[in-house]
């Protein structure tokens, strides 16, 4: 499939261990990833990596009323992109829920994802990244309501899991709306 795209979601130091918001296990996906960013380079393909890119006051933090601790607060360590993560220099970097006053978990909210997956003829994307059950399942599901095919890559994702067996229904939900799963090995660009 000529026209794919790699989407890696939110693979952000704050998103891993040490980080203010950690996925369990959240860094051990990077290995993973690099394999499919390496794959997707080798392709000539596009990559595409969506970041939570917070100002200090946003509405998702406790202190504003919202569900999270800070996280990801734009020019951080915190928001920086895992530090063994190789994306190479042509991935297009999508910031999102970069306003005071408005979240987003989908890659495609806010952002101009989705006019720069049809300005490049991409009609699939695979996604990867942190959360599952979160960003994943967001950015995934626009996806398809967008029309693209996607395919999540299970073993490249971690969840949050705030109730036991969140990242498993993400996944149903996921298959149920469309979404191929697959492991990593079973990608070919």
């Amino acid at each position: 499939m000529s026209n794919q795209a790699l989407v890696i979601v939110d693979l952000q130091n704050d998103f891993c261990p040490g980080g203010s918001l950690a996925v369990p296990g959240g860094d051990q996906i990077v290995p993973v990833v690099n394999d499919l960013i390496e794959k997707f380079s080798r392709a000539g393909l596009h990559i595409f990596a969506t970041r939570d890119w917070h100002p200090e006051n946003h509405v998702s933090f406790k202190a504003q009323g919202g569900l999270w601790p800070p996280h990801c607060v734009q020019n951080t360590t915190g928001a920086r992109f895992h530090p063994d993560l190789r994306l190479p220099e042509s991935a297009t970097i999508i910031s999102k829920a970069d306003s005071p006053e408005r979240d987003a978990y989908s890659g495609f909210e806010g952002t101009n994802l989705a006019a720069l997956l049809k300005e490049a003829g991409v009609g699939h994307i695979v996604v990867c990244g942190l959360a599952t059950d979160y960003c994943v399942k967001a950015t995934a599901l626009d996806g398809l309501m967008a029309g693209l095919g996607v395919t999540v890559v299970e073993d490249a994702i971690r969840g949050v899991d705030v109730q036991p067996g969140d990242s498993r229904q993400a996944l149903d939900k996921l298959q149920a709306a469309g979404a191929m799963l697959v492991q990593h090995s079973a990608v070919s660009p």
